[in-house]
């Protein structure tokens, strides 16, 4: 594992615990950047509205690396993208290794990490 990514994703972590909490891991960030993407601020969510949070955020992570391609809003004010490169066959570590990385470049182009 690369202990850089490592290290900046726990300050990824600790960043957000201080607003959030203590109890984040990535399936918490992941929820917290598809609201942000999201734009429509706090609102009650069904169990399936919470995954598809949770895919905007996957979609808005992975877009930089090429692998979705925003298409834009539908008429509910939700944004969509369109697969534009398959992703590769990953391990599960290999899976949590790019969401990190992914986390971090998010979060430091948002400046709120360094």
């Amino acid at each position: 594992m690369d202990s850089d990514l490592e290290n900046n994703f726990k300050e990824v972590l600790k960043t957000l615990s201080m607003q959030f909490g203590d109890d984040l891991d990535i399936q918490g960030v992941l929820f917290l950047i598809g609201i942000q993407e999201l734009g429509k601020g706090p609102i009650e969510l069904s169990k399936n509205a919470k995954i598809d949070v949770m895919h905007i955020a996957v979609c808005s992570l992975l877009a930089p690396y090429g692998y979705y391609e925003y298409e834009g809003l539908d008429k509910d004010g939700w944004p969509h993208w369109k697969i534009s490169m398959k992703l590769p066959q990953l391990t599960s570590e290999q899976q949590q290794q790019l969401m990190k990385q992914a986390i971090v470049s998010y979060f430091k182009n948002k400046e709120i990490i360094n």
